[in-house]
């Protein structure tokens, strides 16, 4: 049976409505669901209702059917909802972590000077990495491609091309998402920027 280890009762029908919750949103019956989990109809009925106990087994084969993770399925709400982010006021960046997935990174960060034309002086590395302009214009340079990209405008590239960011003509501020590879090829070039522009 699941260990139990919050209040029980609250955890467990939790769980309940997790699964009911998320056979309604994928448009399943329960004969639906229960073929996807090879369960019979009644048990599931019975799981969702609270009438049969959970067993670990039948919850990861729910999971799995569900298109989710058991973690996922029982997870229950912390209290360390909000983060902060670490500040790095030298280079006008802030940088959250994703909880869910500390090896991905969010970076929020203003840039002023244009990427280099060049790309021996861009970088490449294992990974992906997106962003969205926030405000201004900024250049995105991708080996010898070049994007420009304005305010409300997002780009998402794999960093093993070489790559570069940085402003067109004026401050612009960018919000990335780079992946536990991107990062660790940022730190590796020895300068924790998200966002590829130059070192």
């Amino acid at each position: 049976m699941l260990p139990m280890t919050q209040d029980d009762g609250d955890l467990d029908s939790l769980v309940r409505k997790r699964i009911r919750a998320l056979r309604v949103a994928q448009g399943w019956s329960l004969e639906e669901l229960a073929s996807r989990a090879h369960l019979s109809q009644s048990s599931l009925s019975r799981i969702e209702n609270g009438q049969r106990r959970l067993a670990l087994d039948q919850l990861v084969t729910l999971a799995r059917a569900l298109d989710t993770t058991l973690d996922q399925l029982v997870e229950t709400a912390t209290d360390d909802v909000v983060t902060s982010p670490t500040i790095d006021g030298a280079h006008g960046r802030m940088r959250w972590t994703v909880k869910a997935d500390p090896g991905m990174s969010v970076v929020r960060q203003r840039m002023t000077e244009p990427p280099p034309e060049n790309p021996a002086r861009m970088r490449a590395h294992p990974g992906r990495e997106w962003l969205v302009v926030l405000s201004g214009t900024a250049i995105l340079m991708l080996g010898h491609r070049r994007f420009r990209l304005e305010t409300n405008q997002a780009a998402e590239f794999p960093t093993m091309m070489p790559h570069a960011i940085g402003a067109d003509g004026a401050p612009c501020e960018i919000l990335g998402i780079f992946d536990r590879d991107a990062r660790r090829g940022h730190q590796r070039d020895g300068d924790d920027d998200a966002m590829g522009a130059p070192g």
